[in-house]
């Protein structure tokens, strides 16, 4: 109750501005300083007047040469001129790109680094491994979710500073550390609030939900097209062909599809690897992204359906969000919000209510900036966390997700019925 007042006090501020995209999505650049210096260097170089060199010290130095060639010929050795030349150019290519790469390069070619765990190709990968581990190895290294890594050591090595912000988050990451074991670093981009929470859902998940299984759970666009006109405004990631609303259909079925694949898994660790293999980051892991977007949409029409017929048993945070001057209705929360998510905008606080009413799940936020308050373990939503499926994630700022692990020794059920 007191997040959702908080977040009532700034909602008219943050009115009609996109989200920018998190610092996490941002690549640094490599340095031109360098490069400009060697370049100025090799042409001054270049505009030096060179000597004249003597006629016959040509013709000598010409004679030398063909006699070199007759004899590598007579014994085999010869190769063509055109080739050396070849090797030669690009062997000086590829020391002048590398020397303009500089410590980027070099970052990059560091397989202990973070970042690089979480795009580095297969062919990297240590020679040393054993098969089936090098197949898990392989879909890790392309997961939109870095490998586990211990969570006092990631709090240590992503918060070096002695600021008082720095010994607030490690003390977060210290209460979190004693229910969880490490820490899985999601993609950093405008999708990370949507993928982790769908990642922790599938891998969890020991049933498919009643509203999934339902005969019209796909023909969702279609209802709301006729109803309300909204599909034509949606924003799709990539190159669309069919319709919007075909397109939309499409990817609700790829997530009953996948659900249930991940309930019929004989284990934990066998939807683990299911997961891994969704979340890819390509064309189905998209999918399913914008079907958690249709979802929502479903859920704030209906929401704001009830809001206007003045039912009473409307949940609080509906008011919030159609607060919004962006957002007084269905049509301008998807014109101004909704449809931005995943390309220019992340989820808003208030908009995490919302995912969590569309997936009717209770998610579980350790706001480490907010250690030693009472808001530094929030849920969306706080009304049904004792009847919905809860999953939990990790922030530092409440802008970017990551997905902690549970202990190996404390099982997830008995954490998501605390």
């Amino acid at each position: 109750m007191f997040l959702l007042t908080k977040i009532l006090s700034t909602c008219s501020s943050k009115s009609g501005q996109d989200a920018q995209p998190h610092p996490e999505c941002s690549s640094s650049a490599c340095s031109d300083q360098e490069v400009s210096s060697e370049r100025s260097k090799q042409d001054a170089e270049e505009e030096e007047p060179l000597e004249a060199p003597d006629q016959g010290v040509l013709e000598a130095e010409k004679d030398e040469e063909i006699q070199e060639e007759d004899e590598e010929t007579e014994h085999g050795q010869a190769e063509p001129q055109e080739e050396v030349t070849a090797d030669k150019k690009q062997l000086e290519g590829s020391s002048h790109s590398k020397a303009e790469a500089g410590p980027a390069a070099e970052k990059e070619a560091d397989p202990g680094s973070s970042e690089e765990d979480l795009y580095r190709g297969a062919e990297e990968l240590s020679s040393s491994v054993g098969s089936s581990d090098l197949e898990i190895s392989k879909l890790e290294d392309r997961c939109s979710l870095s490998p586990a890594v211990d969570v006092l050591f990631y709090s240590e090595r992503e918060w070096k500073g002695n600021t008082a912000k720095s010994a607030l988050i490690k003390k977060g990451y210290k209460e979190m550390s004693q229910k969880f074991s490490s820490l899985r670093r999601v993609r950093g981009d405008n999708y990370c609030a949507l993928r982790a929470t769908l990642f922790q859902v599938l891998s969890q998940s020991t049933h498919l939900p009643a509203w999934l299984q339902e005969d019209d759970a796909t023909t969702l666009p279609e209802k709301l097209e006729s109803l309300e006109g909204l599909i034509n405004q949606w924003r799709f990631p990539g190159d669309v062909t069919r319709d919007a609303s075909q397109q939309l259909r499409g990817y609700l079925e790829l997530l009953r599809k996948t659900w249930r694949a991940a309930v019929d898994c004989a284990s934990a660790a066998e939807r683990q690897q299911l997961c891994e293999r969704v979340f890819q980051c390509g064309e189905e892991e998209l999918g399913l992204l914008e079907a958690l977007k249709l979802l929502m949409l479903g859920r704030a029409v209906e929401l704001h359906g009830r809001m206007q017929r003045g039912d009473e048993d409307v949940p609080l945070f509906c008011w919030l969000l159609f607060a919004r001057d962006s957002s007084d209705c269905p049509r301008s929360f998807l014109s101004n919000h909704l449809r931005h998510v995943g390309l220019t905008a992340g989820l808003e606080q208030v908009e995490m209510f919302l995912l969590g009413y569309a997936l009717q799940c209770t998610i579980q936020v350790f706001r480490l900036y907010k250690a030693d308050t009472e808001e530094f373990v929030t849920y969306y939503p706080d009304d049904h966390k004792d009847d919905w499926q809860t999953v939990c994630l990790v922030t530092e700022d409440d802008r970017h997700y990551n997905v902690p692990v549970v202990k190996a020794a404390e099982p997830q059920e008995e954490l998501a019925s605390r």
